[in-house]
């Protein structure tokens, strides 16, 4: 009973300020992608605007197409900061038992240490479905096609690091937060997406060695590309990382040439 109305008052606290952010579902075959679409304040059909794209972490994942708010909504919600940078918004949910990233597990392994990123296979039905509809989206005529940012927590920033090295000249920009990837495909993007990464320097969850390991072999790269890590902050590096006063300033400051 209580876990009932726990959960259903934390439903509620989401759906109070993710009225703005339009329920929408993307089909292709047999698969869906639930995500929430967030318009610019005064959206004038036939403008291309920027477009956001969000990867929620592991705790959001189903089907109520709500949850994937949790974490990074209200920053994109604030007046001020609608009216400075207008853009379209979207957050897609990614399923139970799945992913954002493909990640190959070695069984004789101990946590970490046996977890290989490969974004050179097929990727996870809702990254396939998420890449789709992207391409939609930019067909629309309301996408300006130079200024795509992506960006996600935990999962999400390892399904930040997995979209890079599978489209790494889309992206402008891109803000992987508490994530892990495999830092060998940086070249793939290092000179055509501004990175800026986060990370919590007592993770116990997503070890901080993986975001140090990628930042160094993108500045190798010759990447433009930023760190950030919070001294005695764990997991939940994401609530540093949206509040940064910089952060959608620095986005903006990105286009694709």
């Amino acid at each position: 009973m209580k876990y009932a109305l726990f959960f259903l008052l934390y439903t509620l606290s989401i759906a109070g300020y993710g009225q703005d952010f339009k329920a929408h579902t993307f089909i292709r075959g047999n698969d869906t992608l639930p995500y929430r679409l967030l318009l610019p304040k005064d959206y004038k059909p036939g403008t291309e605007y920027p477009l956001i794209v969000v990867m929620h972490g592991a705790g959001e994942r189903g089907n109520d197409n709500i949850s994937q708010l949790k974490h990074g909504s209200k920053l994109f919600l604030n007046d001020s900061l609608r009216k400075a940078y207008p853009a379209i918004v979207i957050f897609p949910q990614c399923a139970k038992n799945t992913s954002w990233a493909v990640m190959e597990f070695n069984k004789d392994s101990v946590g970490w240490a046996g977890v290989k990123f490969n974004a050179d296979i097929k990727p996870t039905i809702p990254s396939g479905l998420l890449h789709q509809l992207l391409d939609s989206l930019l067909a629309s005529g309301s996408v300006d096609y130079r200024r795509l940012y992506v960006g996600g927590l935990s999962m999400g920033g390892m399904g930040t690091f997995d979209i890079l090295a599978r489209y790494p000249t889309r992206f402008a920009a891109a803000f992987p937060i508490c994530g892990a990837g495999n830092e060998s495909y940086a070249p793939r993007f290092a000179h055509s997406t501004a990175l800026w990464i986060f990370h919590g320097a007592d993770d116990n969850v997503v070890p901080v060695k993986f975001s140090r390991s990628y930042h160094d072999s993108l500045r190798v790269a010759g990447a433009s590309v930023k760190y950030t890590e919070y001294p005695g902050i764990g997991h939940n590096s994401w609530d540093n990382a949206f509040a940064e006063p910089d952060l959608l300033a620095w986005l903006f400051s990105n286009k694709r040439k």
